[in-house]
């Protein structure tokens, strides 16, 4: 059982910077891969950001040079800076995270946060 709660969306000017929060709480054994993906009005959901156990990240490739993937292992805790914000950047950001529950299970599941929305004004 993992939660996730986001925070940090807001409307925010082009070229401005938000920076998004998703602190993972509940009992589980390890989180593996945590990331960051979007849903715009009207189009499917993306990943923007991956972001492994030992801190490799990739991004998607509309938002590589503007945002900024981090963890927190002792937080269990996973950050999205992002920056030179554009209105194609509007939509609801979802939290998501690859945990282990059990010792004994090498099974993990994905967990999905709420989401956060993030408005980019022109």
């Amino acid at each position: 059982q993992v939660q996730l709660v986001e925070s940090g969306g807001g409307l925010v000017q082009a070229g401005g910077s938000l920076r998004l929060s998703c602190a993972a709480s509940g009992r589980f054994f390890s989180i593996n891969d945590m990331g960051w993906y979007r849903q715009a009005p009207g189009k499917q959901r993306e990943l923007v950001a991956l972001i492994t156990s030992d801190g490799r990240s990739n991004l998607a490739d509309s938002v590589k040079g503007r945002f900024t993937i981090s963890r927190d292992n002792a937080k269990n805790t996973v950050y999205l800076q992002m920056d030179s914000l554009t209105p194609e950047d509007t939509a609801v950001y979802y939290c998501n995270a690859r945990a282990r529950r059990y010792v004994f299970r090498r099974e993990e599941n994905d967990y999905w946060g709420q989401g956060t929305r993030v408005t980019v004004s022109s």
